[in-house]
């Protein structure tokens, strides 16, 4: 079989990636290795799938070089990609942090990529392992399960390790190896914290419970809900910054990031004299966190009227500067995004070609820009996409 491109993974960038060109008048071919396109975009955002976000920035996203994504990122916005959801009538709402959600399903987004790729007359090969790829003469031969392919142009798109139970493999990275195209070493980013037994015993009693906290390291910091689990820490503020986090670092968790100490805490315990500790926090606090937060020794349950003022700051400081050690994350099984990938030192920021082999493309998560929480991965599958697209006018 002879193609003149052929793209490798039927995710985001893959698919938006083949619809462009395939209006375009291209010979465009899809493989995957799923019985379905769209896999992790059905996934996505509860199955609301979080398509991109109102405010979009390089400073959103990790990469060994920070100015790598501002090319495609300026070239085709998040009001481009909107401009699009909108011609498709996709109803969508606004969450916290400008994160946009499809209204009825990620099936819209898919649907709306399908469609965009049927325009196009794109051919699909799913259910197809790539298996090794070798550079001819005119391009590349695809040895797959399927049989051999020639293609002129080879795109891969096939995502980075995290969710490994829809398919996700390492395939993307083994070609980069085989052309000689450095990786940076990948992990697990946008992934839950699991804890170490003593302190995970009494926290996986609060399973469920979330509260609002800023979070921080050396780093960065992040003011989001923080949700406690069976396994350890979750929740938006956790996932966003454990992908700025190394083993063995602590983190700072506030768990009272909008109450000053004298403005709004002080009040509350002169306000509330009388009670024991555990009954005026829980005003504030959820009261299991109260009592595990007693159970840890963190705070000694007493009545409010016992604490001096420096026991008072005490108490605030020690609400507001709890460090916790991470034993580890949940690792790519639960993560939502792979850190690291494909260096962008062997790829254009214009066109993502590999400057070595110009007829050789890598787009959206097996490049070495990973997103935070919110819609950035998908803007930079449609913007990496997109300036791939514009290589071949």
């Amino acid at each position: 079989m002879q193609t003149k491109i052929t793209i490798v993974g039927a995710g985001a960038a893959g698919l938006f990636c083949a619809g462009l060109l395939g209006q375009r008048g291209y010979d465009v071919t899809i493989i995957d290795n799923g019985k379905k396109i769209g896999r992790k975009i059905l996934m996505s955002g509860g199955g609301k799938c979080n398509f991109t976000n109102l405010t979009v920035e390089a400073s959103n996203y990790i990469s060994q070089n920070p100015h790598f994504c501002k090319s495609a990122l300026k070239r085709f916005s998040q009001w481009d990609f909107i401009q699009l959801v909108n011609e498709y009538k996709i109803a969508y709402h606004e969450k916290d942090h400008g994160q946009l959600f499809c209204d009825n399903s990620a099936q819209d987004i898919v649907d709306m990529l399908a469609q965009e790729c049927q325009k196009g007359q794109v051919k699909f090969m799913l259910q197809t392992q790539l298996e090794k790829v070798e550079s001819v003469d005119k391009g590349f031969k695809l040895y797959t399960s399927q049989g051999c392919i020639e293609t002129e142009q080879l795109i891969v798109a096939t995502g980075g390790q995290s969710m490994p139970a829809l398919g996700m493999t390492s395939i993307g990275y083994k070609i980069a190896e085989k052309f000689a195209i450095p990786v940076v070493p990948v992990k697990a980013g946008l992934v839950p914290f699991t804890l170490h037994k003593p302190l995970l015993e009494v926290l996986s009693t609060l399973s469920g419970i979330a509260v609002p906290v800023e979070v921080s390291n050396e780093r960065i910091r992040f003011k989001e809900n923080l949700l406690f689990t069976h396994r350890g820490l979750s929740g938006p503020a956790i996932l966003q910054i454990s992908s700025y986090w190394q083993a063995g670092d602590p983190i700072i968790i506030n768990l009272l990031p909008d109450r000053p100490f004298e403005s709004t805490f002080k009040p509350l315990l002169e306000q509330n004299r009388n009670q024991t500790l555990k009954n005026c926090l829980s005003q504030i606090l959820p009261k299991r966190l109260i009592e595990a937060l007693i159970q840890l020794k963190l705070i000694t349950d007493m009545t409010v009227k016992q604490l001096n003022p420096k026991q008072q700051q005490d108490l605030y400081n020690t609400l507001t500067q709890w460090c916790i050690t991470p034993n580890g994350t949940e690792g790519y099984r639960t993560a939502e995004v792979t850190l690291g990938g494909v260096s962008t030192d062997a790829l254009s920021s214009k066109t993502m070609a590999v400057k070595s082999h110009p007829n050789l493309y890598f787009i959206g998560e097996v490049v070495d820009v990973a997103g935070w929480l919110g819609g950035y991965n998908f803007q930079w599958a449609w913007s990496s996409a997109f300036a791939c697209a514009q290589a071949f006018d």
